[in-house]
């Protein structure tokens, strides 16, 4: 999402990587470009779980990780861009009173806005108008991280957080945008989309450079380890999963995307030939349930000799 707090010259290239933590948390990171002429944030609405206080956030610090997008993409050799877009889903989450904090992560000075009424605690030049968010129901519920940008231009280092989300199958990325005080129902997208996600892990094929036809995301050729830098992400990606990504360029609707996710996000299950489950999603059960066969015969064999 580019939700900007006062109008901005440009923005592109946006990467946003998301990751359920199997905790009742996702990771959220978020870089971009931009260009603004006068003092700008960006403010990103999460589908925070009930009851969100500042609490509900917990910043994630990657000043000294600049090439962290840089690296998620070298485990991509020539990738095939795909667009999609999904619609958002909703619930109702209760106001919190609690006051806001200002915490420096990075380069940035970072705030949690539990609830649209106290964006009222936040100074207006960081904030975006009530009316402005009216126009977008669904984050009369939503909770807001707001990073105040340092400069008027350029490209800042990836901004991170894991927040305690409503949702346990989905995960979320903010896409919507707000770039001159007005919500417009379509929006032109130069974004990148990376995850993590075990279920997707357990029933891709092997590398071919192509959108997977099982989950509709590009798999990495190896697991995140072999380019990610573990000591500088601070846990955000698991060194043992495989990486997914989408590209969406182009003109499209101006909404948020979840990407369904099911199963536990952690715990990949090796024992199953990951090919027996690319061919269809019939196919693919009835392959496995050969495959279970196959194994208990050799399970039972070695009992007996």
């Amino acid at each position: 999402m580019c939700c900007f707090s006062r109008p901005v010259d440009s923005v592109a290239n946006t990467k946003i990587f998301g990751r359920l933590s199997g905790q009742g948390t996702q990771y959220v990171v978020y870089q971009m470009q931009y260009e603004s002429k006068s003092k700008n944030a960006m403010i990103l609405p999460i589908p925070t779980a009930t009851n969100p206080t500042e609490d509900s956030v917990k910043f994630v610090d990657l000043k000294e990780y600049d090439d962290f997008f840089a690296d998620l993409q070298r485990a991509f050799p020539t990738i095939q861009p795909s667009g999609w877009m999904l619609p958002p889903t909703t619930s109702k989450v209760a106001l919190s009173a609690a006051p806001l904090k200002v915490q420096q992560v990075g380069d940035f000075v970072a705030s949690v806005v539990p609830t649209v009424n106290d964006f009222s605690r936040l100074d207006p030049m960081f904030s975006i108008q009530p009316e402005t968010w009216a126009k977008i129901p669904i984050y009369s519920d939503y909770s807001f991280v707001v990073f105040q940008l340092e400069s008027l231009e350029g490209r800042p280092h990836p901004m991170a957080f894991e927040f305690q989300s409503r949702h346990n199958d989905k995960i979320f990325f903010p896409t919507v945008h707000i770039h001159d005080g007005e919500v417009h129902t379509s929006e032109d997208f130069d974004h990148t989309l990376y995850c993590q996600h075990a279920g997707y892990d357990n029933v891709v094929g092997s590398y071919s450079q192509k959108v997977d036809m099982q989950t509709g995301w590009t798999r990495s050729k190896e697991v995140a380890k072999q380019t990610m830098k573990s000591g500088k992400a601070a846990g955000v990606v698991l060194d043992e999963l495989l990486l997914h990504k989408r590209t969406l360029k182009g003109r499209l609707m101006n909404e948020d995307i979840f990407a369904d996710a099911v199963g536990n996000p952690i715990a990949v299950q090796r024992s199953w030939p990951r090919s027996l489950v690319t061919l269809s999603p019939v196919l693919g059960i009835g392959a496995l349930a050969v495959a279970w066969l196959v194994q208990r015969r050799v399970q039972r064999a070695r009992h007996v000799s």
